[in-house]
């Protein structure tokens, strides 16, 4: 990661800051960086990562909406959704189990998984569940990436 924010640095994102080995980049852009910064991680470390850009706004929101924000960090998952899920209630409804509950709220899905998410089958099921293409990051992740933004 820190070899990450020095390309990005290099090439102009000089408020680039990453967080832990979570493929996790904070930086300002006047558009979309996601086909540069793609074509710069596929250049310097030779593969090609499937991206996905948030906008501060639509982050922050998400952080602010998550309704089980009263559990601890590590029992708590966001999975941010290219578009707007298309979920597959009844595969859902099938794979949740010891106490999974989730909601959605518009491109995010949220799982509240008490007993943590190593074997639940519904997260080893996730992307076929929501219908499209989807990354996860458990609530810790995600307010340390909001104190970041905020900060």
């Amino acid at each position: 990661m820190k070899e990450l924010k020095r390309v990005l640095q290099d090439e102009g994102y000089q408020d680039a800051r990453t967080y832990i080995q979570s493929g996790n980049v904070v930086l300002t852009a006047k558009a979309s960086p996601l086909k540069h910064i793609a074509s710069l991680v596929e250049k310097e470390f030779g593969f090609s990562p499937k991206l996905m850009v948030l906008e501060k706004a639509a982050f922050l929101q998400a952080a602010e909406a998550n309704p089980y924000a009263s559990f601890q960090g590590n029992t708590v998952h966001f999975y941010f959704c290219a578009q707007e899920p298309e979920l597959d209630t009844e595969k859902l409804a099938s794979l949740a189990a010891n106490g999974e509950t989730y909601q959605q709220l518009g491109n995010v899905f949220y799982l509240h998984a008490p007993h943590g998410i190593g074997r639940s089958k519904l997260v080893a099921n996730i992307e076929r569940c929501l219908g499209v293409p989807a990354t996860g990051r458990n609530l810790n992740t995600v307010l340390k990436l909001r104190d970041m933004l905020l900060g």
